[in-house]
């Protein structure tokens, strides 16, 4: 998490940006102060180191309308789809994410500008391929910096609209970004998740009508670097929502799913509201993060439902992030295996299944 401040198919699996230097030029950084600010990389970097909340708005383009299509399409209300999502919730399993964990968290760090980060995101293709089979399509999503984004699509019955699940897979270390950084929690945690709801999706016989994708963002921790790419490249796919999971690992006590309730729509979170009391043992606990937190927030600004479901009611209750201590033994498995629930029940209602 920023703890600062078809066709498109075709066209993602062939690379986005062929450019991997993104600091060549100074970048247009929003302070969130109403006035935007343009910044070399030094510059960035100290924003981190002090923990200012920020967002590189540089390759955002134009503000959309918010009647955008994608928000006019039918959406669910109300959690009737027991019957589909509980035979897959007894599928689910902490043995692939913690193995997966591991071995993301094993790299020396995961930042988007570095090595480690091209590394670590070739791992995170190699094993989605793996998992996904023969059951969809992955592609790398290239960007300006080494590290690609990682889409794994498996089609609907229908050829229309799309219901993206996603996560992040970056990390930083915030007094020094070539140091250590496991960032298990941030997002290791997220990034797991969504791939066993993947991974169970995919060895049911459930028939979805609508598409799902599973997002996996490079750069988030750059100021939402990767889903703003990516997001700009729908511009012209119908998504129905996004359901974006940074940081499911690390429960406050007492335990609650937050729910929060800026740069999000409130049809949406009022679904996962149901979806948690329906599928996990967790109350819920809104609010806000006062700024752009994470990568829900550009599909949110490109005029789409978002949702961020949060492991718990305190935005900063992890003090272990965006450091060495962010680490593969602090994850609470079973609390992140809850919004492995909240995930799969989120694609079966909003995608819609087959008879």
């Amino acid at each position: 998490m920023v703890k600062l401040s078809s066709l498109v198919w075709g066209a993602l699996a062939v690379g986005h940006v062929v450019s991997k230097d993104i600091y060549a030029d100074k970048r247009r950084i929003s302070l969130g102060t109403g006035s935007d600010v343009w910044m070399d990389e030094a510059e960035i970097h100290a924003l981190v180191r002090n923990n200012q909340r920020f967002r590189d708005i540089t390759d955002m383009g134009p503000q959309v309308e918010r009647s955008r299509a994608s928000n006019m399409s039918v959406f669910p209300t109300k959690v009737t789809q027991q019957a589909v999502v509980n035979p897959l919730l007894r599928q689910v399993s902490d043995t692939v994410p913690q193995n997966v964990l591991r071995n993301l968290t094993s790299f020396h760090n995961r930042y988007y500008n570095g090595d480690f980060g091209r590394q670590s995101s070739e791992y995170l293709f190699q094993t989605v391929s793996t998992i996904l089979g023969k059951h969809g399509q992955v592609t790398r999503f290239a960007h300006k910096f080494p590290q690609s984004s990682v889409i794994a699509r498996i089609e609907g019955t229908s050829q229309g609209s799309v219901v993206v699940v996603s996560a992040h897979q970056d990390s930083i270390n915030q007094m020094d970004h070539t140091a250590r950084a496991p960032g298990a929690d941030d997002d290791g945690s997220g990034s797991v998740a969504i791939l066993e709801a993947m991974r169970v999706l995919v060895q049911s016989n459930v028939r979805l009508h609508n598409s799902v994708e599973f997002h996996w963002y490079a750069g988030e921790e750059g100021g939402l670097l990767g889903s703003t790419d990516v997001v700009r490249a729908y511009a012209n796919t119908s998504v129905v929502a996004d359901l974006h999971l940074d940081m499911v690992g690390f429960p406050a006590s007492p335990p609650a799913v937050g729910i929060v309730t800026d740069y999000t729509d409130s049809s949406t979170s009022n679904l996962v509201r149901q979806l948690v009391r329906a599928y996990t043992d967790l109350p819920t606990a809104d609010f806000t993060c006062g700024y752009a937190c994470s990568d829900h927030a550009s599909w949110h600004d490109a005029g789409v439902r978002s949702a961020l479901p949060f492991e718990s009611q305190f935005l900063d209750y992890n003090n272990n992030i965006h450091s060495p201590n962010d680490a593969f033994s602090t994850v609470d498995f079973a609390h992140l295996l809850k919004f492995v629930n909240i995930a799969l029940g989120f694609i079966v209602e909003v995608a819609g299944v087959e008879a």
